[in-house]
């Protein structure tokens, strides 16, 4: 039997299971590709937020990355949690010998407002980690962060798209799940656009949504799928795993990553 697609993603760990690493293989398990990780960093963290996070050596996360490239090789890579300027370039550094799509997620908070990258790295996040990027999925909060635009309507979301490409990345989506409305996204690179709408679901639990995007995306890709293409079926997926999301502790819970194979 061959092997199917594989995918790298390069995050911290969410000892909850919702976000983070776990997220990501599980929305890799459910949608036919073989997910592998780098961890970055180590999170205590559950449904009611973070609790303390440990961020892994620079050696450690290039070793990591060494191990599974150079043996398994990948079709595509995806970043999440990098906390520190250090580890950020050391990841940029390590994509940017890897001729693969890239879905660079510019983690800068939890989904319960925990910081989780420093202030002193986002210059690097601008200048060496979005370059390198295939697609960046920030959200409208990540947007203000890296671009100081802040975005209350859709109209705002063509203006923060130019201002995430101006960093380097071939396509930017900017997720405007913030808004009121439908949840609806922007895809560009700045000479198409791509409006994608979902229904909002009546669900508080969607803990993990923008990792699950993210790795959804880097999915996609990894089959072979145009950035158009893998953006729309991602968009899918991940509106069908908001709407089953469930209850799990005393907070929010999680989206459902197996929503699909039931």
């Amino acid at each position: 039997m061959s092997a199917p697609p594989r995918v790298l993603t390069v995050a911290g760990s969410d000892s909850g299971g919702g976000a983070g690493v776990q997220a990501d293989l599980k929305t890799m398990l459910a949608l036919g590709v073989h997910g592998m990780s780098v961890l970055t960093a180590v999170t205590a963290q559950n449904s009611l937020g973070v609790q303390g996070a440990w961020e892994l050596p620079a050696e450690a996360v290039r070793a990591q990355y060494r191990s599974v490239v150079d043996d398994i090789g990948v079709q595509a890579v995806k970043t999440g949690m990098l906390s520190s300027a250090e580890l950020v370039e050391t990841v940029a550094d390590l994509i940017t010998g890897t001729e693969v799509p890239v879905v660079v997620d510019p983690v800068g908070v939890s989904k319960h407002g925990d910081p989780l990258l420093a202030a002193s790295a986002l210059d690097s996040v601008r200048t060496r980690l979005l370059p390198v990027a295939t697609v960046a999925t920030p959200n409208l909060d990540e947007v203000a962060q890296l671009t100081s635009v802040h975005v209350d309507s859709e109209a705002g979301m063509r203006r923060a798209a130019e201002a995430i490409l101006a960093f380097g990345p071939r396509w930017a989506l900017i997720k405007g799940g913030h808004l009121p409305g439908d949840a609806v996204d922007l895809l560009t690179d700045g000479s198409s656009e791509h409006w994608l709408r979902a229904p909002r679901h009546d669900n508080r639990h969607t803990h993990g949504t923008g990792c699950t995007l993210a790795s959804a995306i880097a999915s996609e890709l990894a089959k072979g799928r145009a950035v158009p293409e893998a953006v729309a079926a991602a968009k899918a997926y991940v509106t069908g795993a908001i709407a089953s999301g469930f209850a799990l502790g005393k907070g929010l819970g999680p989206v459902n990553h197996a929503w699909n194979l039931r």
